[in-house]
């Protein structure tokens, strides 16, 4: 198993994305502390994880809060001897408002959360990691970070802090045996954060929930959203890239169907950087040299990209 003997943090994991991941992990070997707010929801997770014959550990914890990070930490030390793992998963979308009607304490919120926790964690595990030559941070961002969409500001610049916070501690990490990569996924329509944005939005659109949705899909070259297990095997990738080549500093998303990779590869020896995007559709995988930073931008692009997307497919994926 890939985990065996390693100890993983993931806040956020009583449900959505950060459960699956602790149940990957767990499968794999690793001993889990899931962090989250809700009791009876890590507790249920932490639960099943034991059941199945796997090491888990619950800890309530607000991670806007240094002191319960402090604690959170501390338990996976004294529960199963260290952090090997980091997964800073833990966030909250906020006001589905445009700019303008957003109270300030609302967006110190999300900052707080989804950006402040992050560094919060990120600061207590790699003096540890540091010393031991070893370790690995993953942060959960969003398809918010890299691209544009109404009335969030507060969840896109978190998680686009968070983007820069990946690339820095890599930066500083790489050299020092530590990797530190992010993912940042679409929208996983069963989550809960995913079920009220839709409720919001539909009722701001002034359309059903159900017509929001469907109105959703139908820009997604598959017809059908993500599954928070879909995003809770997309972690492992990461780590065996990572032993495999010391990928460092990477941001991977998906988003109809197309995967963007934006890296840094980081030899620890050498310090070596290369740079470039990846484009993998469901049908072809393409490659550019790393001077050519393109972007799909029109269906024309697209198209002439991946020739099996049809124009339709192509205009959907413009207008999202």
């Amino acid at each position: 198993m890939l985990l065996t003997g390693n100890t993983a943090v993931v806040t956020g994991g009583g449900r959505g994305i950060g459960r699956a991941i602790a149940r990957k992990f767990a499968r794999e070997g690793a001993a889990v502390v899931i962090a989250a707010r809700t009791e009876q929801e890590i507790e249920a997770v932490a639960r099943e994880i034991r059941e199945a014959g796997g090491r888990a550990a619950a800890v309530v914890a607000d991670v806007s809060d240094e002191k319960n990070c402090a604690r959170v930490i501390q338990a996976a030390k004294s529960q199963f001897g260290g952090v090997d793992i980091l997964v800073n998963n833990a966030g909250e979308y906020g006001p589905v408002k445009p700019v303008e009607e957003i109270a300030p304490d609302e967006w110190d919120r999300v900052i707080a959360v989804d950006l402040r926790g992050a560094f919060l964690l990120t600061r207590l595990v790699l003096p540890e990691m540091y010393a031991r030559g070893s370790g690995a941070i993953l942060n959960i961002s969003s398809l918010s970070a890299k691209a544009a969409f109404q009335w969030g500001s507060p969840y896109a610049a978190a998680k686009a802090g968070m983007l820069g916070l990946t690339r820095v501690t890599a930066a500083e990490a790489a050299r020092k045996g530590v990797r530190v990569n992010a993912i940042c996924p679409g929208p996983v329509a069963e989550t809960r954060m995913s079920q009220q944005l839709g409720r919001v939005l539909a009722e701001r659109m002034g359309v059903t929930p159900e017509e929001e949705l469907a109105g959703f899909l139908n820009t997604v070259l598959q017809g059908r959203a993500q599954t928070a297990g879909d995003r809770g095997g997309r972690p492992l990738h990461v780590f065996r890239a990572g032993q495999r080549n010391y990928w460092a500093g990477s941001e991977r998303g998906r988003r109809n169907g197309l995967l963007l990779i934006s890296s840094a590869r980081i030899h620890p020896r050498r310090a070596t950087r290369t740079a470039g995007p990846e484009c993998a559709s469901t049908q072809a995988r393409l490659r550019w040299p790393a001077r050519s930073m393109m972007k799909i931008t029109s269906p024309t692009r697209a198209t002439k990209l991946n020739p099996t997307v049809n124009n339709s497919n192509a205009a959907s994926m413009a207008r999202t």
